[in-house]
């Protein structure tokens, strides 16, 4: 994505709505051109498009999350996928910026990617060289994961080195959490057959708490997050133990 698309999504997610024709003059450039960087947009499933317009879509659907900062959390993705080697099997949670880790790995050869998603298995559905391992449980719709007692049997075929999960919130006393009881207890027990937690989230995620725990400091290996995390914040997670990588 370059700098113009960047700037035409960041548009759209704050307008909600907008022509071709005024993105056209605001970019001093053709509505064709317009027209084929909305295509790209739409292909990677972050806009949607109707007639001479853009528009954003339910900012719930995870789909639609992703455009939200796309370019930070594109970034913090490529940022975790090096940490990932060819031939490698890894488990990855749900949320926007662990699928667009998910699609930083089909890049990678022989990949083996374990995950709850089913968003996440359709996202890259187009990467035929990456193997995909989707648990079955009960479906939550608005997530669009897999939860309950039929995913934590499923985990423990597994052993992985790395688990990759999103976080809603942070507290110093409580540790990393989340907005779903459900969902928090089936990540744990993903966690059960992983080596090591990484944690991939904006620095915002910080100054906000979920409603339930997910993980306790001392159950993270890394944080992959941006710059704008407060350097105290940073001090509270490397006492911890956790390795703090920003981009």
């Amino acid at each position: 994505m370059n700098k113009r698309q960047s700037q035409i999504l960041e548009w759209i997610n704050t307008e909600k709505k907008i022509e071709v024709s005024s993105l056209a003059e605001r970019l001093d450039v053709s509505q064709v051109t317009i027209r084929k960087d909305l295509d790209l947009l739409e292909g990677n499933g972050l806009i949607k498009r109707s007639h001479g317009f853009a528009t954003s879509g339910n900012p719930d659907d995870l789909e639609n999350r992703l455009a939200l900062h796309y370019p930070l959390k594109r970034q913090i993705a490529i940022l975790a996928a090096a940490s990932v080697k060819d031939g490698e099997t890894v488990m990855i949670e749900s949320g926007s910026t662990c699928a667009l880790l998910a699609k930083e790995l089909t890049l990678k050869k022989d990949i083996t990617i374990i995950t709850n998603s089913a968003f996440i298995a359709s996202y890259i559905k187009d990467a035929p060289q990456t193997k995909v391992i989707l648990l079955g449980g009960e479906y939550q719709h608005k997530s669009q994961v897999t939860i309950g007692t039929l995913v934590k049997q499923a985990t423990t075929n597994f052993r992985v080195d790395k688990l990759f999960v999103g976080v809603d919130g942070f507290s110093v006393g409580f540790g990393f959490t989340g907005s779903d009881l459900m969902r928090a207890d089936t990540v744990r027990s993903m966690a059960e057959s992983a080596a090591e937690v990484f944690v991939l989230t904006e620095s915002k995620k910080f100054e906000q708490s979920g409603t339930v725990s997910l993980f306790p400091l001392k159950a993270v290996s890394r944080v992959y997050t941006d710059d704008r995390i407060r350097e105290e914040m940073i001090k509270v997670l490397t006492d911890a133990g956790i390795m703090v990588a920003t981009v």
